[in-house]
């Protein structure tokens, strides 16, 4: 299992940002002191997610190249063209400090 640990400071809210775990593209999206954590490749585009919008009130995270939005909590696409979810990983916040693992069984 891979993980990386930073300041929840360093994430503002209703933003998403991609972190490299252990060789697996994540993105980061925080929604007020919530955290989540999903594949940043859209399973449509192969384009960065973390480089979309964030939708709040909904948990989701819109892809910049077709608008496809994808589940925070599930990873499933809500909205075409994508059809196929994305990984969801671990994003625990301790403390103010933000650790997000991945494990060798996700994409």
């Amino acid at each position: 299992m891979a993980s990386v640990t930073f300041p929840l400071d360093d994430l503002a809210p209703g933003t998403a940002r991609k972190f490299d775990v252990g060789g697996v593209a994540v993105a980061v999206v925080r929604i007020d002191d919530d955290v989540y954590a999903i594949g940043d490749v859209c399973s449509h585009a192969n384009v960065s997610l973390s480089e979309g919008e964030v939708w709040c009130d909904e948990r989701e995270l819109e892809c910049p190249k077709h608008s496809s939005t994808f589940s925070l909590v599930t990873g499933e696409p809500v909205t075409l063209p994508a059809t196929q979810p994305v990984a969801v990983y671990t994003a625990d916040v301790i403390d103010g400090q933000v650790t997000i693992s991945t494990d060798g069984d996700a994409p």
